[in-house]
């Protein structure tokens, strides 16, 4: 087996995912080409040297449709041999793609792959592409459909946390994603997305909240309150869980991620690719894995996809320096943190998605884009990279720097 190593990783910032947000007039394709055409130009290697291109996208169809990686490839003029892949795990995809990547190359079935994500929330609203999930009643009856924000409001409820300690976690995220971004933590890394004009639109992330308070986060009002009680959901849960009375809806828009758009991409190659592009490896992938977990409650896998990827590696959680995990909302980190017994202080050390938004199928690609930047930061070494992922899922992955 070989090892498959990250030689380097760009992203978008994240626009606001809607229609007067700074990349809503930039298509998917032109979003996830310019971080294609970053990480050639800016490493200088030759596309031909590329097998393949894998992008997670969560809502694959119109603008985001018709094998969107395969087309980006195209539109940022490489060569014309690189295939392209699209994925969907949901918001998992992104970093799933990175394992895909990964696995090829420890087969030695290519030797260099650019994986990541794009997702245009603005442009192709989420789940646009339907489904037996949402839309087959026997498929709901099955799996005991609940709405992820619901079965957020029902995660915080088994677990007993109160709004103020859900509320406490998204003024963290605030707070770490303002320090990171005054410390020019993300510069090397966020690729100012330009429009046709060759004019920059948006150079950093447009959704965080540096003023929230304590105040401001607990004067809004639940988000999923109404969704649960009069749409019928808070009944299904209760049906899945009778040991609660009731379902306490405390997310806000302030403890859950944001709606955006972006993109990523992470150059994922062989030693021998590094040698013949002259490129040295930043990290290496240590190992990888997905679980499937309830898909009612939905988000409590990443801690075991987190201990299967360890024990994929014959690691344990004292070997890891920094944990990165998607913010989908509050009650998901605080469970994470919870069931693996890990301080704050080695998670989401520069905030997340609660403060600069879930732009879904590239998610993955960027946290682990910003977990390996802090390692180089810290002079650490090991990271987790982890997200939950809707029907009950959860991906993770292990790096190492080197």
């Amino acid at each position: 087996m070989k090892e498959a190593f990250i030689y380097d990783h760009v992203r978008t910032p994240r626009g606001k995912g809607r229609p007067d947000g700074a990349l809503h007039q930039i298509t998917p394709v032109q979003l996830a080409a310019q971080t294609l055409a970053a990480i050639r130009d800016r490493n200088r290697f030759d596309t031909g040297l590329v097998d393949d291109v894998i992008l997670g996208c969560v809502s694959p169809v119109g603008e985001q449709g018709a094998d969107i990686a395969r087309m980006a490839a195209i539109m940022a003029n490489f060569d014309e041999r690189v295939t392209g892949l699209q994925i969907d795990r949901f918001c998992a995809s992104g970093l799933e793609a990175v394992n895909l990547a990964a696995a090829q190359i420890a087969m030695g079935q290519a030797q260099a792959i650019v994986a990541g994500g794009v997702e245009s929330m603005s442009r192709v609203p989420p789940m646009s592409g339907g489904g037996a999930w949402t839309n087959d009643p026997q498929a709901i009856w099955k799996s005991y459909f609940n709405p992820t924000g619901v079965s957020a409001d029902l995660l915080a409820t088994l677990d007993g946390y109160t709004r103020a300690q859900l509320d406490g976690y998204a003024l963290a995220s605030q707070q770490r994603t303002a320090l990171a971004w005054a410390q020019g933590r993300f510069d090397r890394s966020v690729l100012p997305v330009r429009d046709m004009l060759g004019q920059v639109v948006l150079a950093r992330d447009e959704y965080p909240r540096p003023d929230a308070t304590a105040e401001s986060l607990a004067a809004l009002k639940p988000a999923f309150d109404v969704m649960g009680e009069q749409g019928g959901f808070d009944a299904v849960a209760l049906q899945r869980y009778p040991q609660i009375e009731a379902v306490r809806h405390w997310h806000t828009p302030g403890s859950s991620s944001g709606i955006v758009d972006g993109a990523a991409a992470i150059l994922v190659g062989s030693k021998e690719f590094g040698q013949m592009a002259g490129l040295k490896p930043r990290a290496r992938i240590v190992s990888f894995a997905s679980i499937g977990s309830d898909p009612t409650v939905m988000l409590t896998g990443p801690a075991p996809a987190t201990l299967k990827a360890l024990r994929n590696a014959g690691m344990s959680i004292n070997d890891i320096d920094l944990f990165e995990i998607n913010e989908a909302f509050s009650s998901v980190v605080l469970r994470y943190m919870r069931a693996l017994d890990l301080p704050h202080d080695r998670v989401n050390v520069n905030g997340g998605a609660i403060a600069m938004g879930h732009p879904l199928g590239a998610t993955g690609a960027m946290i682990l884009g910003t977990v390996l930047d802090e390692l180089e930061r810290r002079d650490r070494n090991t990271a987790v990279i982890t997200l939950c992922a809707a029907i009950g899922q959860a991906t993770a992955t292990i790096i190492e720097r080197v």
